[in-house]
């Protein structure tokens, strides 16, 4: 029997590494300079971290959460997203403390897991990149979020994205815009779909995120969440567009964008990408938004928090559907070719040597002929290669080729050990 992977999940190869690591290195680069450092939660969390936080009647708790009891018979599930996990270990962990400053500031890189219909750039076990912030309350902190996000992407090379804002208000705003919205749709309950006909009643605002262009046309002449914000919150949100503008980052506002997750409030938005190879589709490529309530609601001390997530997989289409080059597997800096049978250990000391001086180094394990080996330099794109014959050998010399320029030389077996980087340094000058 032949087994494969999981459905829903990808084996990601050697010579596709370099892009994920590409990724993880720009998001390291720039959040140091944020001043925003990583934590590494557990893959796997309580149940309850997730309902409690997420909202049971959210799409992830009810229908896509890899959940099980284990052998104590305690519910345990797959994390499906970041956020709640930091929550939990900011709480625990005792992060509000004053020796680790505020606003506390961290990220976290890692695969997620739901169970949901794979598609491209969805899987059930996909890998995000997120930032969240505990401790500010400040407007200021909702578009330092947003800028970062943006800068981001731009960092990658990825140009064509929109950001799109919302405001959710407070749970107040939020009570009572819902009941308007229940007024709105309650007369045109037949003609929704049946996927938002299953969330009138508890989730209404989700409504407004369907994809269904029965819903769409409905939500189209809703009632606006921004016609219902208290006063507190509507100076927060006229406060983000200020600084928005203040520091020149074009934005849309979108009242009909609600997010999936119930722990958000106040600011919400999206980072959407146009590229040519989406064909015209607009895809959502970032989101995130404020979350003053998470950390009370897990247990913890009252805590503001803003935090966003992007999907790995997600970014990495987006910078081919905007024709951005894309590393592959590393160069080699130095093939060494043996020839003959008494050059076998030498060369392996040579390659040895070499990588001990710094450099990424190879060499034959399968006895190939001199040709082979040489084809395998040429197809590891290797920068130098080293020719050691048994005559080579008995002189204590050894050849090396610059494969650009095809500058090749003899040189004493002893000056490659003793200091390689200035004899290449000879070499090319």
């Amino acid at each position: 029997m032949r087994f494969q992977r999981p459905k829903g999940t990808a084996d990601i190869l050697p010579e596709q590494v370099g892009e994920w690591q590409l990724l993880e290195k720009t998001a390291r680069e720039l959040f140091e300079r944020y001043q925003v450092r990583e934590i590494r939660t557990p893959i796997f969390e309580h149940y309850e971290v997730i309902s409690r936080s997420v909202g049971d009647t959210t799409d992830i708790v009810s229908k896509e959460m890899y959940d099980f009891y284990d052998k104590g018979d305690r519910h345990i599930t797959l994390r499906p997203e970041g956020t709640a996990p930091v929550g939990r270990a900011f709480i625990e962990n005792k992060l509000f403390g004053p020796e680790h400053g505020k606003p506390f500031k961290t990220f976290y890189m890692g695969p997620m897991f739901r169970y949901e219909r794979p598609q491209s750039g969805r899987m059930r076990q996909f890998h995000q990149i997120g930032v969240e912030c505990f401790g500010s309350r400040n407007p200021a902190t909702d578009v330092e979020g947003m800028a970062m996000a943006m800068a981001f992407f731009r960092a990658l090379g990825v140009t064509h994205i929109r950001l799109v804002i919302n405001s959710l208000g407070s749970k107040e705003d939020r009570a009572a815009y819902r009941q308007a919205l229940l007024d709105y749709l309650t007369p045109r309950y037949d003609d929704l779909s049946a996927y938002s006909q299953t969330r009138f009643e508890k989730n209404p605002l989700r409504v407004l995120d369907s994809k269904e262009s029965q819903d769409q046309q409905i939500v189209a002449e809703a009632p606006s969440i921004l016609d219902y914000l208290g006063e507190e919150a509507a100076a927060h949100f006229q406060e983000v567009q200020s600084l928005l503008q203040y520091l020149g980052i074009d934005y849309e506002i979108d009242h009909r964008m609600v997010r999936g997750l119930d722990y958000y409030n106040d600011t919400i938005f999206e980072i959407m990408s146009d590229a040519p190879g989406f064909g015209g589709t607009l895809t959502t490529i970032c989101a995130g938004g404020r979350y003053d309530h998470l950390v009370e609601e897990l247990g913890g001390p009252a805590t503001p928090g803003f935090g966003f997530a992007l999907g790995m997989e997600r970014a990495l289409i987006t910078m081919k559907a905007e024709g951005v080059e894309l590393p592959h597997a590393n160069r080699l800096d130095m093939y060494v070719v043996g020839i003959g049978e008494a050059t076998s250990a030498e060369t392996l000391k040579l390659v040895e040597a070499l990588r001990a001086a710094g450099f990424s180094a190879e060499r034959d394990y399968l006895h190939r002929k001199p040709k082979a080996q040489f084809k395998m330099a040429n197809r590891l794109q290797a920068e130098y290669v080293l020719t050691l014959g048994e005559t080579e050998l008995s002189e204590g010399r050894v050849n090396i080729k610059q494969m650009a320029s095809g500058n090749e030389q003899s040189v004493p077996l002893k000056d490659v050990y003793n200091d390689i980087s200035a004899l290449l340094n000879q070499l090319t000058h």
